[in-house]
């Protein structure tokens, strides 16, 4: 399943750069990262009220806070419309995109006919007559949310742009620079740089229920001022987008192009600013995905003062806490966050967490997966004071701290020896300790063999890992493994938990207690 960006572009990328390749103008997709039928296209998001903003000369002010029920879809329209622009890009080529790009036409002579052709033609095919590189020109869509100027659209659509220019509802174009942009949520904030008094929408201040009428309005293929309806089909969608990802997913019809564009209710607010659909074809199928207005109203708050995003920081890697897993520690549901690594000297060692704990609850709120556990701490900011409940070997715990800020971003083959063959029995593993394999470091028990039809390679385990902790415990040779699952077994533990290191990190893995 591919990610392609939804703003038009007249130049391939060349590449899948996380999950996303660009688009010709023309329509024609890229090389895709699997061979999967589906695509999920980029579209971005956001979220908006219908408020009282005076109108630019010959358009309609935005005005008139009617119930649902007394308003049509043409009277919702034309009192939001002229807050909805399309975008058009300029953007400078990477070294990636002008490596794939196609042979240079050769140099002609000044003023010849081929000279001039080429001049008035190349850039359907991204070239300048001997050779060169165009700038990439890309289209999207967005809205105001001020009447100053503020306007709110898709990262992905002014992402590396040189140059932006807004169109109006009423065909005027109108520069514009990029106030910030968000990666992480796929949201950017830009601003017009000249005139005032905008017509512009506001955010909803509710989460749309599953089922409500919504009216989708963007630039679809350059055709500005596009209206499509529908209804919003499900919501808190992972469509692997982002750590914060949390959809509405709608049917109105959304397409490349539509990127930045906003979702409305029956009021005339902005539920969600459409981020993404999924389709064979790259046309729009019904499923469309857009960002919720309450994570937009976050971040966009700060774009407009920071230019940036400062998120809180906890300081732990986490994943799911699955059936298997829930079993092994004692649980009586499947939910949470299970901490599988804690960074030293951050808010989470600080307070006592460790390695192996379920966060459960964070200021009050459920925790029910290890997303919600980043959507919360990465709505915080920096130095928000926290209050935790944990569960430890069966026990509720509860930590206070504050958060710090979130850091900038930033395979050994095992070749085993014949020590304790096949010591933990009914598992299908081969150990050895760690210190005795060439390259496996010298804590833990290294895999160095197993069978691909037992139950250690079911659940993931691969030739090389390094097992470190089994039921909470460290773990140095093959038989501290054995004793680790016989005392998991001899507590009614249907499952023992794992904590493993791989090439790419550590994990916990819950591995069924063999019967005798």
């Amino acid at each position: 399943m591919t990610i392609q960006q939804t703003e038009t572009k007249n130049q391939q990328k060349g590449e899948v750069v996380a999950s996303r390749s660009r688009t010709k103008r023309d329509g024609r997709f890229l090389s895709s990262v699997s061979a999967a039928a589906l695509m999920i296209f980029a579209l971005a998001g956001g979220a908006a009220v219908v408020s009282h903003g005076p109108a630019l000369a010959g358009q309609v002010p935005i005005v008139g806070e009617q119930a649902a029920g007394q308003m049509s879809v043409a009277d919702l329209v034309e009192k939001v419309k002229p807050a909805v622009v399309a975008i058009k890009v300029n953007i400078k080529p990477t070294v990636e995109q002008s490596g794939n790009a196609a042979p240079p036409f050769p140099k002609f002579p000044e003023n010849s006919p081929m000279e001039r052709f080429f001049k008035q033609f190349g850039d359907q095919f991204g070239q300048v007559p001997g050779g060169g590189q165009q700038i990439i020109q890309g289209q999207g869509s967005g809205f105001f949310i001020s009447p100053d100027g503020y306007i709110v659209t898709n990262n992905h659509v002014v992402d590396h742009a040189t140059k932006v220019q807004i169109t109006l509802d009423n065909g005027r174009t109108i520069d514009a620079k990029v106030i910030g942009t968000d990666p992480k949520t796929d949201l950017a904030l830009i601003k017009v740089e000249t005139g005032d008094n905008y017509p512009y929408v506001t955010f909803d201040k509710e989460m749309p229920r599953v089922g409500e009428n919504v009216v989708a309005i963007g630039n679809p293929y350059g055709l500005g001022g596009t209206v499509t309806a529908g209804i919003v089909s499900a919501r808190g969608r992972d469509i692997g987008a982002g750590p914060y990802d949390d959809f509405l997913q709608i049917d109105a019809a959304v397409n490349r192009g539509n990127s930045g564009g906003p979702t409305f209710n029956m009021k005339g607010e902005v539920v969600g600013v459409n981020t993404a659909i999924m389709s064979p074809t790259g046309g729009s199928i019904g499923i469309g995905f857009a960002i919720p207005s309450a994570t937009v109203q976050q971040v966009v708050a700060q774009l407009k003062e920071h230019g940036s995003v400062e998120r809180g920081y906890l300081g732990v890697r986490i994943q799911p806490v699955t059936q298997d897993i829930a079993d092994s520690l004692g649980l009586s549901q499947a939910k949470g966050a299970l901490v599988d690594t804690v960074e030293r000297n951050t808010p989470a060692a600080k307070a006592g967490i460790k390695a192996g704990d379920v966060i459960t609850v964070v200021n009050g709120a459920a925790v029910e997966d290890s997303r919600e556990l980043a959507r919360l701490i990465g709505a915080m900011k920096p130095a928000s004071k926290v209050d935790v409940t944990y569960m430890r070997n069966g026990k509720e715990l509860t930590a206070s701290f504050d958060l710090t800020s979130m850091p900038s971003s930033k395979t050994a083959s095992a070749f085993g020896t014949e020590t304790s063959k096949d010591a933990v029995a009914g598992l299908g593993l081969t150990l050895a300790p760690a210190n005795d394999v060439q390259g496996a470091g010298d804590t833990g028990v290294a895999v160095v063999d197993l069978d691909p039809n037992g139950t250690a390679a079911q659940k993931g385990l691969q030739s090389g890992d390094i097992i470190l902790e089994v039921a909470g415990k460290s773990v140095e040779t093959p038989v501290d493994v054995q004793h680790g699952v016989d005392a998991a077994k001899s507590n009614g533990r249907t499952a023992v938990l794992m904590k493993v290191k791989t090439p790419t990190g550590t994990q916990f893995v819950a591995l069924p207690v063999p019967k005798a």
